[in-house]
Order: C-alpha cells, then sequence, then structure tokens
C-alpha cells in the first residue's frame, strides 16, 4: 500500500465508493477526476446455506467493513476525504431494534423461505409490482414479521440501509432502487397505499431517497478513529447491479450491462419503465432514463459449486467454442429461479454430467449463456430497445472465450468497459454528491 505522504499532491478531495458484496467488501477511492487512487478488498465468510434458507451475520460485515477503513485511511489521506457511498446486494434484508442490533441472522438475496409469503402478496400487490417473489424484500419482511424476535424490531432494513445506519449512526433510511422490491413506488415517489393491507408494524420501513442523496456525516467516533474530517458526508447508495452498470460507461437507451457474478443480471437503459412481475422484470430510475432488468438465480455461484477459480482459469483455453457441448443445462445453485421466469419452484436441470470436466464446464457456460440470450429477449418483448451493445461486469467478464460464446448468442456488439467495479460506480455517485 502506498503511505498517505507519497500521494500527489493534486488529490485535493477524494471520494470513496464501498461495494458490499456475496463474499466481502472492496472500496475504491477516486480523485476531482474521476481518476481511481486506491483499491482494497477483504473477503468475509460465505453465507449459510441449508436448503432455502441463505443467512449471514450482519455483524461480520460491520467487522470486515472497519478492517477495511483501517486499511484505507492508512493508504490515502483520509482528511480528504468528501463522501463516502455504498451498494450491496439486492434482496438482502435484517430486522434490527431500536439501537440498529440486528435480532437475528440477515436474510441474503437469495434466501427462499417466503414463499406462502410471496402468494399472499400475488392477491394484494399490483401486477406491475416488483415484489412478486420468494426471494423480494417485501415477501422476507412477511416472513420476518412472523418470527418470534419481530416484537423487539424497530427497523426493517436492507444491507446498504444498516451499514450506513452504522456509519452515521442514524437508522431508518433507504434509496429508491434497494427499496424497490420491499414494494416502494419509483413512479409516485411513496410507499403504496396497498402495504396498509399487510399490516406491517408502524415505523418498521425506512424513509426512502434518491440514490447519492445526503442522509447524514460519518459518526464523532468514526472520525476520531480513522481520521476522517468532521462533516464527511455520508449518501443514501444503490444496489450492487447498479453500481455496476454506472461504473461501465453505458449511458444512451438501448445500451445494455450483463453482471457475470454470483448471480447473472441483466440491465438495458430505456425512456420509461417497464414491469413484469410474471418474468421477474423491474425498473429502476436512472437519471432521465430508467434501468429495465432483471435476476437470474444462475451466475457464478454455480460455477463454483462444482470449480475453484483456479480450476476454471485453467480450463478456459481448453473450451471448444466452435463446437457446441449439446448439453442442455439450466444451472441453478438450488431450486428456484426469478428471472427470466419467476418460478419459485424451478429445478435445476445440470445432468447428465459427462466425464470430461472441460466440457461439463462448457455446458454450464452455455447453459448460463442461453440464459442471457432469453433474458434479453423478454425484456424486449416487454417493450425495451434489443441491446445496441453489451458490456459485462463480474467475475466472469474475464472470459475472453465466454463472451466469445455469449456475442453469438446475441448477435450484438461486446463493448470493454470503462471500470468493472461496483466500488467505482459508487464512487462516481459520491463525487457528484451536492
Amino acid at each position: 500500500m502506498t503511505p498517505p505522504s507519497s500521494l500527489e499532491p493534486r488529490h485535493s478531495s477524494l471520494f470513496v465508493g464501498i461495494d458490499l458484496g456475496t463474499s466481502g467488501c472492496r472500496a475504491i477511492t477516486i480523485d476531482e477526476q474521476a481518476r481511481p487512487v486506491c483499491n482494497i478488498a477483504l473477503s468475509w465468510p460465505a453465507p449459510t446455506v441449508n436448503d432455502a434458507r441463505v443467512e449471514q451475520d450482519a455483524t461480520v460485515w460491520w467487522q470486515t467493513l472497519q478492517q477495511l477503513l483501517t486499511q484505507l485511511c492508512q493508504t490515502i489521506p483520509a482528511g480528504q476525504v468528501q463522501a463516502i457511498c455504498l451498494d450491496g446486494t439486492s434482496g438482502t434484508v435484517l430486522l434490527a431494534d431500536e439501537q440498529g442490533r440486528p435480532l437475528a441472522p440477515a436474510l441474503m438475496y437469495n434466501d427462499g423461505r417466503a414463499v406462502q409469503e410471496a402468494q399472499t402478496l400475488h392477491g394484494i400487490a399490483p401486477a406491475d409490482s416488483a415484489v412478486h417473489s420468494a426471494s423480494a424484500g417485501l415477501a422476507k419482511l412477511l416472513w420476518l414479521k412472523k418470527q418470534d424476535y419481530a416484537q423487539q424490531a424497530r427497523y426493517f432494513l436492507h444491507q446498504v440501509d444498516w451499514i450506513n445506519g452504522m456509519l452515521c449512526e442514524e437508522f431508518g433510511v433507504s434509496d429508491i432502487n434497494n427499496a424497490l422490491k420491499t414494494g416502494y413506488d419509483p413512479l409516485q415517489k411513496k410507499w403504496p397505499d396497498w402495504l396498509d393491507e399487510l399490516a406491517i408494524p408502524a415505523g418498521w420501513l425506512p424513509r426512502v431517497v434518491a440514490p447519492g442523496t445526503p442522509i447524514g456525516t460519518l459518526s464523532d467516533e468514526l472520525v476520531n478513529k480513522f481520521g476522517f474530517s468532521a462533516g464527511t458526508k455520508l449518501l443514501a447508495g444503490t444496489t450492487d447491479s447498479t453500481a455496476a452498470f454506472m461504473a461501465t460507461g453505458a449511458s444512451q437507451p438501448g445500451e445494455a450491462v450483463t453482471s457475470l457474478g454470483s448471480t447473472l443480471v441483466l440491465k438495458v437503459i430505456c425512456e420509461h419503465p417497464v414491469f413484469d412481475a410474471a418474468s421477474g422484470v423491474y425498473s429502476q430510475p436512472y437519471g432521465k432514463h430508467w434501468l429495465v432488468g432483471g435476476s437470474s438465480n444462475s451466475g457464478g455461484k454455480v460455477l463454483r459449486d462444482f470449480f475453484t477459480d483456479t480450476q476454471m482459469q485453467a480450463m478456459q483455453d481448453q473450451l471448444d467454442i466452435n463446437t457446441p457441448s449439446g448439453l442442455d443445462y439450466y444451472p441453478l445453485p438450488q431450486t428456484g429461479e426469478r428471472f427470466p421466469s419467476n418460478d419459485p419452484a424451478m429445478t435445476p436441470r445440470m445432468t447428465p454430467r459427462p466425464d470430461d470436466d472441460v466440457k461439463f464446464f462448457q455446458g454450464l457456460l452455455e447453459g448460463i449463456a442461453r440464459i442471457e440470450q432469453s433474458g434479453y429477449a423478454k425484456l424486449h418483448q416487454l417493450g425495451t430497445p434489443y441491446p445496441v451493445s453489451v458490456r459485462s461486469v463480474g467475475g466472469g467478464a474475464k472470459n475472453e472465450h465466454w463472451t466469445t460464446m455469449r456475442q453469438r448468442l446475441l448477435n450484438v456488439p461486446m463493448l470493454k468497459t470503462q471500470h468493472t467495479d461496483a466500488a467505482y460506480g459508487v464512487a462516481l455517485l459520491a463525487r457528484l454528491s451536492p
């Protein structure tokens, strides 16, 4: 790491973006010209998985984040940081008490226990709402409401909401993008009246603001501990996939971004919002436009269930991309799919498995690529532009052979991204802070 004394004096103001991912967190610092100055990443333990239950101890996020801030402030002049902004995994939620203490492990984005609650929402929520899934924040809220510890709850919080509360010692604030799948109406810019039928305890739902809105300043304790200046702004953040989109440089209608991370996320810029609960399609404000997309449960998590990153790296150059494997896979890490079909009962299809690991690996990649193709076709069918170009982010974007396979299916230009990290996207959001 570079000591603060060696940094060039041009870094008069710095802006920090922090990505709270599935496997860890990353901080990227940029200067006034949006040039990266520092990039630090730390991992945390994987979520606990037991059938449909997928949980993570939220205190691990906070402990790791403090370690990240320690390293960050040993690397940059912390007093020059003007604003900090975070993103987190969409649909990862928890209940906290009056002091913001988690009452139980957080339910991760792909926790699938709220099937009955999702069915309840089908009879109450409008068809164009983004809540029609067992993995949606609102279904999880209803599931959490039934737990014994809910009697002690004061706040229902998304992952970023809770971390922001820890940073500024004020809980109960969220952003439009994280609140979308908890029922927030981005057109009317309010919690809709139909939520009253769900008897959500008073005060549980957060106040919602636009991404990038100042929501407080770092606590005095953190200012003193890490050397930030008093008044360092904390901004409302966004979801991880939206932050990654921001980092790519895509800005015009028809430009699309595929996130090849633990899950497969597709988003395309559109001039109008599109909602279709049956397909898991939702829209988020994006400046004067909208991001329309969906999130499949397929993705890198499935690949890592069978192979390590080292193994996959070694197999990439052995792929025979000119000869299809002939394997008709629908790779899922567990039962349940969100997009392009919202089906909590969908089962993985990854058999037969050939003896050749490279062929099996290729079959999985082909299966995920077909889901991507189906996803963009579904979005176009519902009224979005078919992609004029696709940029790729996430770990899978580094696999050039897979990119070639995907381009053949999509038949559109695959453009290079300006940046690939979600943390860079929220650093840009911090830089635009008022």
